[in-house]
């Protein structure tokens, strides 16, 4: 059973940089297609990146395009996400996911099957 754990979040100045890491603890990712969402206080979940078991075919959500950056590294059992020019509206808790299908196929929390425990990003000065 494919378990998730996140880690790498905390507190950043606006235009800072962070990067999450989304290791599986237990079973192996490298077949799954994997993505992030977040939780902003008072906001429902959304969408933020996905990245096919290959490494193609990645999925951005319009307001992190050109700003964040979702890879994995298979024989390290992770995926990233490298986030870049962050901004105040950035701040959330971030989840990792495991899709149910082969392939992303967009953003949709209602395709992914297991997800992390979430860690949280906080962009503040």
């Amino acid at each position: 059973q494919l378990e998730l754990v996140e880690s790498g979040g905390g507190l950043v100045q606006p235009g800072g940089s962070l990067r999450l890491s989304c290791v599986a603890s237990k079973g192996t990712l490298e077949n799954f297609a994997i993505a992030w969402f977040r939780q902003a206080p008072e906001k429902e979940r959304e969408g933020v990146s996905c990245i096919n078991p290959s490494g193609g075919a990645i999925d951005y959500a319009d307001s992190v395009k050109g700003r964040f950056t979702i890879a994995r590294d298979n024989t390290k059992n992770t995926v990233y996400l490298q986030m870049d020019s962050l901004k105040p509206e950035d701040t959330a808790v971030y989840y990792c996911a495991a899709s149910v299908l082969p392939q992303c196929y967009g953003l949709v929390e209602g395709t992914m099957g297991r997800w992390g425990q979430g860690t949280q990003v906080t962009v503040s000065s």
